[in-house]
């Protein structure tokens, strides 16, 4: 039966008494919805890749105007790789956590030249935990990827259709050594535990509480294909504040010039209503739980997606954190040795 009461591990970033106190309210917060599976949760044991390239094509993040695209190819090399396409003396970016030049408001992945970037790359790398792909290429136009009106759907729709295939290789699964926390400076913090029973599955309970309309929300889910398409679909939020802020003097300021938004492909919030309709909206309470299916998803799977050792496994519990303090904690994973293959 799913106990989810949780252990705080070894406290490695943040104060103790803090990660208490957050841990406290982190249990009071009520579960609105969970999806477990029995047994494995449907990826393949042997590590995967694509049959074939296939390619999308959407408005840019931060241009607005201009059209990206983006191809995920077979790759020639164990892992994910960023290849710029109108770069052509800079060698592959591989998706891992060494290579992460800023997670101030995204995360951003650098290496070599520093024009060798892609920014916010967490709505693409998700898919490499999600839908269990093992090495792919990532080949984009720019360093600016496309922002798609049904959040990451058309890139795993685009996987679909390159197909993925088992290669003559069993797939490595990694877990931590020991139950870990990471406290953030907000009341926040990440806890992972090693899988139960040895169990190659990994399990997001995952929190989220805003001073907004959008307030707290929690789910626990296994990560499986099918949980993974469902949480695709949820679009990341802004602020109506936020919003404003990028169409005027986000022009000027290249950290916030997000000229991509719309409200169909953002959720706008504010402190007492959604100024456009909200996805995943339940039957019963009418709570629209997008924000955080897509934290979990789109947002958390893809920091830890930058764990380049193999597929992590076990269980990881999300509360208030966020881009920062996730890749803070998956990079303490490996300056303390704490991750092993299973």
């Amino acid at each position: 039966m799913a106990t989810f009461d949780y252990p705080i591990g070894q406290v490695l970033l943040g104060n103790r008494d803090d990660v208490v106190q957050a841990h406290e309210r982190f249990h009071a917060q009520a579960i609105d919805e969970t999806k477990l599976c029995e047994g494995a949760a449907g990826f393949s044991a042997r590590r995967t890749g694509l049959a074939r390239e296939m390619s999308v094509v959407g408005p840019g993040t931060f241009y607005g105007k201009a059209q990206r695209t983006i191809t995920f190819a077979p790759s020639r090399e164990a892992g994910w790789w960023i290849e710029r396409a109108d770069l052509r003396e800079q060698l592959g970016t591989l998706v891992s956590v060494r290579n992460v030049w800023t997670s101030a408001r995204n995360i951003v992945l650098r290496s070599g030249n520093p024009h060798n970037y892609l920014r916010m790359v967490e709505h693409i790398v998700a898919l490499r935990l999600g839908m269990g792909i093992d090495d792919l290429t990532i080949r984009v136009d720019s360093g600016d990827p496309p922002l798609f009106d049904r959040s990451s759907m058309d890139l795993v729709e685009a996987i679909d259709k390159a197909h993925v295939i088992e290669r003559d290789a069993p797939a490595t699964f990694v877990a931590v050594k020991e139950p870990v926390t990471f406290g953030g400076g907000r009341g926040d913090f990440l806890t992972f535990l090693p899988p139960e029973d040895g169990e190659k599955k990994l399990r997001i309970d995952c929190a989220i509480d805003f001073a907004s309309v959008i307030g707290q929300q929690r789910i626990v889910f296994d990560v499986t294909p099918e949980t993974f398409r469902y949480g695709a679909f949820a679009r990341t939020n802004a602020t109506h504040r936020q919003m404003l802020l990028a169409k005027t003097v986000g022009i000027i300021f290249a950290d916030m010039r997000n000229l991509g938004y719309t409200k169909e492909n953002i959720l706008i919030h504010g402190r007492n209503k959604f100024y456009n309709a909200p996805r995943f909206v339940q039957e019963t309470g009418g709570k629209a739980l997008e924000p955080v299916w897509h934290r979990a998803t789109l947002d958390l799977l893809a920091a830890l997606a930058l764990i380049d050792k193999g597929r992590l496994v076990g269980r990881v519990v999300s509360y208030r954190a966020g881009h920062t303090l996730d890749v803070r904690a998956v990079t303490q994973l490996y300056l303390h040795d704490l991750l092993e293959k299973v």
